[in-house]
């Protein structure tokens, strides 16, 4: 018998590894899912039928013969700007875009770890907004509440998992874009160390601030996708010490100093924390003091960290415009970001990477009096769909920087940060928190995740079901 949508992915490798199921029922009932809420949520940019289900086949081959691999036969997604053999790399464009020809490192472990690619998931141009759209694809929607987004840009892979699509799935963060849509869809978001899970072919995405990170409904789940994929191309530029996330799941953290940083990093523009989302992450802060942690307000010394940021974006988009087969088809924010990037590449560039070495003497010395930075993941609930499609670019960039002031930092530093459910608004909105860390952080941050996890067991709600399974056969 196929699963219900609460499996996730410990248990649906359980019952493959078990004979409870085969990996065809899953993946039949995966792309049934996903196909009877494309109308709704518009999760995908491309679904694998075939593929999947060739993939599938041969996943119960591999299971009846006795071999075990740590996703042997689970179907999983994974966001549109990764190479998967055989299928286009649109990365939220336009246009009708060739098939590359060898699976980025990433979905190459995924596939070595047994794992079944169901499809590709939405994210918006270049992966640039907290907001799933676009005229390439349309709109994806929250589960949650559909007329809202589920952030961006990692929107599509946050709605498939918060819809019970697929047990799990992998997005990219270059500036939230995993633990924002975690916190829009009551995820839990990984955003990890630069370099623990390849971005290869690309070695440094966007100039070093994007990696790619993991999307569950579970620390556990989440945990074990990000060690199943975890690892390097020999010619990657940054290969951290190897870590164990999933034994980390199970560890006590201890009692932590943890510091509740609540004031938005500076940005050239307002941003303010909203209150229905401050309630949420301060009840957060309470729950952890409940767990026998030290829990303080304090903020790290980020300083003119915006400043190191923008040519590292911006010059990443340009690099990115100058690859695209369609330039004509992009959105004019894209080619005016674009602009921005050519004139700052340069000097500015080279000033900002050089600035990291500093920010990390300045803010790690912030570790010795902390463990962990408890922060609001955005300082906002997720805005309805359509609301900032059509701004123009200086009005994009306010909107965001309200919206999600507190996430970019740690892309600048590279280090880990894990979004956390933290709640819901009156309206029944989610929120989320994250918790930050120093480097390779990662087993550290997911200990504390799991014990709160234990305490509050945001796993066990559901939005309401988009569609209904039919019967197996």
């Amino acid at each position: 018998m196929p699963l219900d949508r609460s499996a996730g992915l410990i248990d649906t490798a359980r019952a493959l590894a078990a004979g409870e199921v085969t990996s065809r029922a899953l993946v039949e009932q995966a792309l049934a899912r996903i196909e009877a809420t494309q109308s709704t949520l518009n999760a995908f940019r491309i679904i694998r039928t075939e593929a999947a289900l060739a993939e599938a086949d041969a996943a119960d081959r591999e299971l009846a013969a006795g071999v075990r691999k740590p996703l042997l036969g689970v179907p999983v997604a994974v966001k549109d700007d990764m190479d998967v053999a055989g299928e286009p790399t649109a990365f939220g464009c336009a246009g009708t875009h060739p098939a590359v020809t060898e699976d980025g490192e990433a979905v190459r472990r995924l596939r070595a770890a047994g794992a079944v690619i169901v499809g590709k998931t939405n994210t918006c141009e270049f992966g640039q907004w907290p907001f799933t759209e676009g005229p390439a694809f349309g709109a994806t929607r929250n589960p949650w509440h559909t007329e809202h987004t589920p952030g961006g840009s990692s929107g599509g892979s946050a709605a498939a998992v918060a819809a019970g699509l697929v047990p799990a799935a992998l997005g990219s963060d270059g500036a939230g874009s995993v633990r924002i849509p975690a916190s829009w869809t009551h995820l839990v978001g990984v955003k990890p160390q630069r370099g623990r899970v390849s971005t290869w072919p690309r070695g440094e995405s966007f100039q070093g601030i994007t990696v790619n990170g993991t999307l569950a409904r579970t620390v556990a789940d989440a945990a074990l996708l990000l060690d199943a994929t975890s690892g390097n191309h020999p010619r990657d530029p940054h290969c951290p010490p190897a870590v164990d996330a999933l034994a980390a799941v199970g560890r006590d953290p201890g009692r932590l100093r943890i510091a509740l940083a609540l004031k938005p990093p500076f940005t050239a523009v307002p941003a303010r924390l909203l209150p229905e989302v401050r309630d949420r992450v301060v009840g957060l802060a309470g729950t952890l003091a409940g767990l026998g942690h030290t829990v303080e307000e304090a903020d790290p010394p980020y300083g003119q960290i915006g400043l190191t940021f923008v040519p590292r974006a911006t010059a990443g988009i340009a690099e990115r415009v100058a690859e695209a087969p369609f330039p004509a088809l992009l959105d004019r924010r894209t080619r005016g970001t674009a602009r921005l990037g050519r004139l700052l590449g340069g000097a500015p560039l080279r000033v900002a990477r050089r600035a990291e070495t500093v920010l990390h003497r300045r803010i790690g010395r912030f570790f010795e009096t902390y463990d962990v930075v408890l922060a609001p993941t955005t300082a906002a609930p997720p805005p309805r769909v359509g609301a900032l499609l059509e701004l123009s670019g200086f009005a994009t960039d306010r909107a965001i920087i309200a919206a999600c002031p507190y996430a970019w930092p740690w892309n600048v530093l590279g280090w880990p940060g894990v979004n956390v459910p933290a709640g819901f608004t009156p309206g029944g909105l989610p929120v989320g928190a994250q918790l930050l860390g120093p480097a390779n952080s990662e087993p550290l941050l997911l200990s504390l995740a799991a014990q709160l996890e234990a305490e509050l067991r945001w796993h066990e709600r559901w939005p309401e079901p988009l569609v209904t399974d039919s019967p197996a056969v």
